[in-house]
């Protein structure tokens, strides 16, 4: 008999992560250093919540969801709904998220092999929300696979746009750079150049070579970002020191000097096949340094060490102009009050209309020859 029950932590699911292929992101490694920093949990509005499948004891799957109490760090944004709850006088907050917290990246949400187990979970999901009156659900980023899934059963499915840069066994830089329109082609070498200039010396650092010196400077940078528009980082040091400590060999450290010292950095994670821009900062202010810190750096360690795909993070139309380009995203949402489900069903069809229109503007505008 299968039971699907539900827990407020992480950290004694290590068994359950194995129903996936390997992927850092959604990993016990990952999520247990979330809870271990505190960058989830009391206080931060994200509270650990995930519904577990057993079956003879045994785990055979589950979700990774969190109650919360707002939408920050989410990236799929839902504020309109929440104030038109509100307006209505019901309450949107708490709800339920099945998601990566912080973490825009496409993958599996519903950790399970097999599918009637995969099915289960999710009833299971929507019978907790009718019984305690929690206003909706959202997974988010999800894979194909599980968007599927989730479309089949009811859920209403909401479409994204992010930019991906793609290595087409490119041996060199400038082979990347030969297929790009002149005018784009132009700008980069224009941008780098002026950083040339300026003496600025980048050094990209993994594994064992990352010194923990490093990983504090780049949290200085990480928070510095936040500070210029006065924000709080969403991430703790602790949490950068655990994945520095137990993934350190799937960290790329992107970290530039001047004269004086180091200037700015970037932290990216990376697979096998993928590369994926994480976080940046910078101590001063240097025009076209994002650029280089946070593109141009990562497109050549992709180049070098023969990974396919470089995701450059949420949003950003001048990753266009940089040889990135526009890929599909997805979501899927389960809203309990009938009414607020309708309407914001027809909102979702709407919005996926422009959406389409907008993708199609983007390619359009490739920054490639001849497309």
């Amino acid at each position: 008999m299968i039971e699907v029950t539900t827990n407020t932590t992480f950290s004694n699911l290590e068994a359950y992560f194995e129903h996936i292929p390997e992927n850092t992101f959604v990993s016990y490694t990952f999520f247990n250093a979330l809870e271990n920093s505190f960058s989830i949990g009391k206080d931060t509005g994200w509270l650990p919540f995930p519904l577990i499948a057993r079956e003879e004891g045994k785990a055979i799957g589950f979700l990774p969801t969190f109650i919360k109490e707002h939408s920050y760090g989410e990236y799929v944004f839902d504020w309109v709904w929440a104030e038109a709850f509100q307006k209505h006088g019901l309450s949107y907050f708490p709800k339920i998220v099945c998601s990566i917290p912080f973490t825009p990246i496409s993958g599996p949400r519903i950790l399970a092999k097999d599918l009637e187990v995969k099915r289960m979970l999710i009833k299971a999901l929507e019978k907790i929300m009718h019984q305690h009156k929690i206003s909706s659900c959202h997974f988010l980023f999800t894979n194909s696979e599980d968007q599927k899934i989730l479309n089949e059963s009811g859920w209403m499915h909401r479409q994204g746009v992010q930019f991906r840069w793609t290595n087409k066994n490119y041996k060199t830089y400038d082979d990347f750079l030969n297929t790009l329109s002149q005018p784009k082609r132009k700008k980069i070498k224009q941008e780098r150049k002026k950083l040339d200039n300026l003496n600025l010396n980048v050094i990209r650092k993994t594994g064992s070579n990352i010194l923990e010196e490093d990983l504090q400077f780049f949290y200085q940078c990480y928070c510095n970002t936040y500070a210029i528009h006065k924000s709080t980082p969403y991430l703790t040091y602790d949490f950068f020191y655990e994945i520095y400590k137990k993934i350190s060999n799937k960290i790329l450290l992107i970290i530039a000097y001047d004269s004086d010292g180091p200037v700015g950095s970037a932290l990216n994670i990376f697979d096998n096949n993928n590369l994926y821009g994480r976080y940046w900062g910078a101590i001063k202010y240097i025009p076209y340094l994002h650029f280089e810190l946070c593109y141009y750096q990562g497109q050549e360690y992709c180049i070098e060490n023969n990974l396919s795909i470089f995701e450059g993070g949420a949003q950003g139309e001048h990753k266009l102009a940089r040889g990135f380009e526009p890929f599909e995203t997805y979501s899927s949402h389960y809203i309990v009050n009938e009414e607020f489900r309708d309407a914001i069903s027809k909102f979702l069809e709407e919005e996926g209309d422009r959406m389409s229109v907008y993708t199609n503007e983007l390619e359009e505008r490739s920054p490639y020859k001849n497309e």
